[in-house]
Order: C-alpha cells, then structure tokens, then sequence
C-alpha cells in the first residue's frame, strides 16, 4: 500500500512539473499545448499514463521550438489535429475499442 502512495504522490509532482514547464512556455505555443491537451484527453483509454509521456514529450518538442524562435504552427504544422493523431499512434485510445469491435462482428459472420 505504502508503495501505491509513493507512486501516486510522484506521478502528482511530477505532472506538476512537467505543467509548470507549459506556463513557462511563450503564451501562443501554452494556448496550442492546451487545445491540444484537451484534444488527446477526449481519446484516451485505460490508465492514461501513456499519454501523460505522450505529452511530457510535446512539452520537450515546444521547449525546443521556442528556445529556436520557431512559431507554434512551425512546430505542429498547419493541421494541428493530424499532428495530434501522429503523436498518439501507438497510445491506448477509446476508438481501438470500436475498431476491434467492427472487425470481430464482421468476421464473425
């Protein structure tokens, strides 16, 4: 039990730190991240946890394109929502459930 706490005591602070780097970045590329936060969040499933690294790695690719005086869209490119989809292959997402679904009804049959 002691060691479930622990876990969870750190994973908070390091969320915490990881959105503290977010605040400190330029306002337009906090604005994206959010939006784009927000975005993921409505598709993930199971523990979350792989796409809280997902983006802890964004937070590191915005750091690198602001420290270069990139803009925000230079990074992520025009179609945001693609570039989201990008970043999350490979994360456990609600619609794979629909997906497995669709396919084992079909083949069922």
């Amino acid at each position: 039990m002691d060691n479930i706490i622990k876990k969870i005591i750190g994973d908070k602070k390091e969320y915490r730190d990881q959105m503290s780097r977010v605040h400190a970045l330029p306002e337009d590329y906090r604005f994206v991240y959010q939006k784009i936060q927000n975005y993921m969040w409505s598709f993930s499933s199971g523990s979350g946890f792989d796409m809280l690294k997902t983006q802890y790695d964004l937070i590191d690719l915005f750091e690198e394109g602001a420290a270069h005086g990139r803009h925000v869209l230079e990074v992520t490119g025009e179609d945001v929502a693609a570039f989201c989809d990008e970043l999350m292959q490979g994360n456990k997402l609600w619609t794979d459930h629909y997906r497995k679904r669709l396919n084992r009804k079909i083949n069922k049959r």
